[in-house]
């Protein structure tokens, strides 16, 4: 695991954290993807990013209006506003999948994605400089990697998936370099980039248990 002091030494590259520690660096993502991927498994995927990134507001939301986001409010709540979009695409698609597939222990599933949900609301509220706004970054970089898999199940469900309006990976990573020239800044952008990584990466693993539990039955 890259710690955030390294990352912070060179000029706090969010996209190395999320790259490293994120959807791409799950395995299981990119099987998802493939044209054989089980239903069932694109459809507990898509339920349980509906039930970590559904609910309103968003994450991006909660950081651009916290203490911590500084000057970088004004462009997180513009921001915030397209996510709403991929929110509301989200929710749409989940009623398209059907049901949450019938997986032993499911109760202890939603609970630990239920904290999941808890630990990135406190994180995106953080009042230490950058922080949040190192959450949401991270976020929106990841959302280029969660979109394949939403599109993968909107393509089994006969869903069409709009184009969405976030910012492009380039101008997120510009956003990035803007706030890290302050030294101190960059090493709480690392952290809260690095937070987030860590919980969508235990997300991926508990889908994969899922699955595994599923295909014992």
């Amino acid at each position: 695991m890259v710690s955030s002091a390294g990352i912070a030494s060179k000029r706090c590259s969010i996209s190395d954290i999320v790259d490293q520690e994120g959807t791409l660096s799950c395995p299981s993502v990119a099987a998802l993807c493939a044209p054989g991927a089980a239903a069932l498994d694109l459809a507990d995927a898509v339920h349980a990013l509906c039930q970590l990134h559904g609910p309103a507001p968003s994450i991006i939301e909660l950081a651009s209006h916290s203490e911590g986001a500084g000057s970088a409010g004004p462009w997180l709540r513009k921001v915030a506003a397209a996510f709403d979009q991929e929110r509301a695409m989200l929710v749409t698609l989940t009623a398209a999948v059907g049901p949450i597939p019938s997986t032993p222990r499911h109760a202890q599933s939603e609970a630990a994605i239920n904290a999941q949900r808890h630990a990135l609301c406190t994180l995106a509220q953080s009042s230490r400089a950058g922080c949040s706004f190192g959450a949401a970054l991270a976020l929106l970089l990841e959302w280029h990697a969660i979109r394949r898999v939403l599109a993968a199940a909107a393509g089994r469900s006969g869903v069409a998936l709009l184009p969405h309006t976030l910012p492009s990976r380039a101008a997120i990573i510009a956003e990035t370099d803007a706030v890290a020239a302050v030294a101190s800044h960059g090493r709480a952008l690392a952290f809260g980039a690095q937070q987030l990584a860590f919980q969508h990466h235990g997300l991926w693993q508990l889908l994969v248990a899922r699955a595994e539990a599923r295909a014992a039955l």
